[in-house]
């Protein structure tokens, strides 16, 4: 997205980088996919022992535009293909695979969705193996490689590294868009900037303290999960932004598969991969996930515990997580929406999406024997 409003936007995060995060301050919120909801969504108002976030004498919030200016034209890339629709089968194994191929009518933009059944592993899916941009549902896997490195006895959450901040430059103009460092966290800070409020310069932060997109890829390949990569940091991620069209066509770069991700969020869940420590501290992070309040839980009852991650981009939203019930019974639940005609139509067919997971399965019987932790 090319607007006023976002670079002035990224210039002061720019030049203020130390002020990102103040000392006793709330968690900043730096994300593309914030400035989406103070646009379009009028913000609850603050607990009054939260800090406010800074604002520019005589500053006014101006809505996101979509700029006329045209892109030059650009050679197409080898990881683009156009999207091909193949419709919806002609039966349906149950009758929550037709409520579930209903609500993501895709007739808009492509819209893929994976479900997991915790309890009986049962998957459930609509385009389900085609990838997708992951946006900032990618800062799941990058947190979950770090905790990998505390198991390891690589680094501790109490160790410190600095925010990369974007520097200025034109879109496509470098393979990777410049950074500096900025004010030195500990990776637990790190990991809950990146995930409650889901910080790119934290979350760059972290990427960079692994050592970058590849050691991403490295831990996914190890944990098995396929159809997921990195190939960007976040401020490339976004100073790119709009180079193709979502709801048409397929970028295989920063993508997963709706299913892929499940897979991840899975394997999190069950304690596959990190110890219970870093299991449990993931988990109640992405459950104060403060972005996309009318995405995920929009719909579903107040005693639903959600712990998600949103992601927003350029015609795509989505939100990725799992989703448990009172009696413990929980699903691992991953949607991409492309299209839809704006950002507001996005957020509801997710709202829309998971509310058919959750009540499409009401008995929910059994329950897993893995819960969260306790808040």
């Amino acid at each position: 997205m090319k607007t006023k409003f976002i670079s002035k936007l990224l210039g002061s995060l720019t030049l203020a980088g130390v002020a990102l995060v103040p000392a006793g301050a709330a968690f900043a919120d730096t994300s593309l996919e914030a400035e989406f909801d103070r646009a379009f969504v009028a913000p609850a108002p603050a607990p009054a022992s939260r800090a406010k976030p800074a604002t520019a004498p005589g500053a006014k919030t101006q809505p996101l535009v979509q700029s006329t200016a045209k892109t030059p034209a650009r050679p197409p890339r080898a990881t683009v293909r156009p999207f091909v629709a193949y419709g919806q089968p002609r039966t349906f194994a149950s009758g929550f695979e037709a409520q579930l191929y209903n609500a993501a009518d895709a007739s808009n933009g492509r819209i893929g969705v994976a479900v997991v059944d915790l309890t009986s592993g049962r998957t459930v899916s609509v385009l389900g193996d085609v990838p997708f941009p992951m946006a900032s549902t990618s800062k799941v896997a990058i947190a979950a490689t770090f905790l990998d490195g505390v198991d390891k006895g690589k680094w501790s959450l109490d160790d410190q590294f600095p925010v990369m901040l974007p520097v200025k430059s034109a879109k496509y103009s470098s393979d990777n868009a410049p950074v500096r460092p900025g004010k030195m966290m500990t990776g637990r800070q790190l990991i809950q900037y990146a995930l409650i409020y889901s910080s790119n310069s934290a979350t760059d932060g972290l990427l960079a303290a692994v050592g970058g997109p590849q050691a991403v890829n490295r831990w996914l390949a190890s944990a098995g999960v396929e159809g997921m990569r990195i190939d960007r940091d976040i401020a490339t991620l976004v100073r790119d932004d709009g180079e193709y069209n979502p709801a048409t066509l397929i970028d295989s770069r920063d993508s997963a598969t709706p299913l892929a991700m499940t897979e991840l969020l899975s394997g999190l869940f069950q304690g596959k991969w990190l110890s219970p420590s870093s299991r449990a501290f993931l988990l109640s992070t992405m459950e104060r996930c403060e972005t996309g309040k009318r995405r995920m839980r929009a719909l579903l009852p107040g005693d639903a515990r959600v712990a998600h991650k949103t992601g927003t981009l350029n015609n795509t939203a989505s939100d990725v997580g799992i989703i448990q019930a009172p009696d413990g019974h929980a699903y691992a639940v991953a949607i991409y929406v492309t299209g839809q005609g704006g950002k507001p139509n996005r957020d509801a067919k997710i709202a829309a999406i998971a509310q058919t997971i959750y009540f499409g399965n009401e008995n929910h019987q059994g329950g897993s024997s893995l819960v969260y932790a306790n808040k």
